[in-house]
């Protein structure tokens, strides 16, 4: 309770006096402070974000809603509004980088959330191609005898026809499921491999798209923010939230069987344990999660 008193009294009264006297002090706005003080990446960023979003100035809380194309009238017009020269390259340069990756974060939720929205259609070509393209790239040396199968069942969906499986993450689930199958191939089949322990196995597309969900929520959230803050000196791409997905499930695997549970049906469980290592190592502004031993493509 103290905390929230404390966040209100210092967003609401501290926070302006503090600025001013900083102002006062060093002859630099905030911005410039922290533009340039702070080294490129999520803390900086976020500094940024945090910045804009507290202003009093409508033209600088309105940036944190700019689009790509904006960005650079953008910056121009908080340089004016704050009376920064225009000659200064250093904050320019900074400001539109902030600016580019704050934007381009929820552009990429804007796009994974329409994804996700699009449902699984088995009459639709395209839909049909990319699930055979899956069955393909983690069973090569068995084929698949028919569309409606309980074949299915061996790389982890619930039933002969895995478009059910689909409902809740929609087509973002498949385009994870076959990024990660084409992109690290023998990593997925051996995790495939690795699912049917007798003891600790888990239904491998299940998971999988349990953990798209996992990803998306946390891009959701913005919880993803300081680990692509970090990692993408620019627009975050749809390519980057796969790269992410695919730290999930190799990462899973791993602690699944390290966490040997007593059952499947300890399942939620142990997801949610490892739920929690995740959002702990992205609350470090200096997140960079990489997939260990697997070559990127």
């Amino acid at each position: 309770m103290w905390g929230r008193i404390w966040g209100f009294l210092y967003s609401k009264y501290f926070r302006f006096w503090l600025k001013w006297v900083l102002r006062l002090l060093t002859g630099k706005c905030e911005l410039q402070r922290v533009l340039g003080g702070a080294a490129g990446g999520a803390r900086r960023t976020l500094s940024v974000e945090h910045s804009l979003e507290s202003s009093k100035n409508k033209v600088l809380r309105n940036a944190v809603h700019v689009e790509e194309a904006e960005v650079e009238k953008c910056v121009r017009d908080i340089m004016k509004e704050k009376r920064i020269e225009q000659q200064d390259t250093g904050f320019k340069e900074n400001l539109h980088l902030s600016l580019l990756q704050i934007s381009g974060y929820k552009k990429l939720y804007l796009n994974v959330e329409n994804l996700r929205k699009v449902p699984y259609d088995s009459e639709n070509e395209e839909h049909e191609e990319q699930l055979i393209k899956l069955w393909n790239l983690l069973m090569p040396h068995e084929n698949l005898k028919a569309r409606i199968s309980k074949q299915w069942c061996d790389i982890g969906f619930q039933g002969d026809d895995p478009k059910t499986d689909f409902r809740g993450m929609g087509l973002l689930g498949l385009v994870n499921l076959v990024y990660f199958s084409k992109h690290y191939t023998s990593e997925a089949r051996q995790i495939l491999s690795r699912s049917n322990h007798p003891k600790l196995g888990y239904s491998y597309a299940i998971v999988g798209i349990n953990l798209t969900e996992m990803a998306y929520s946390l891009l959701k959230n913005g919880a993803l923010k300081s680990l692509l803050y970090n990692t993408v000196s620019g627009l975050p791409q749809m390519e980057h939230f796969h790269q992410f997905y695919c730290y999930l499930v190799y990462e899973f695997d791993k602690f699944w069987f390290e966490e040997e549970p007593e059952s499947i049906m300890h399942f939620n469980q142990y997801r949610e344990k490892f739920h929690e290592k995740i959002k702990g190592l992205l609350l470090d502004c200096s997140v960079v999660l990489t997939l260990q031993d697997i070559k990127k493509p």
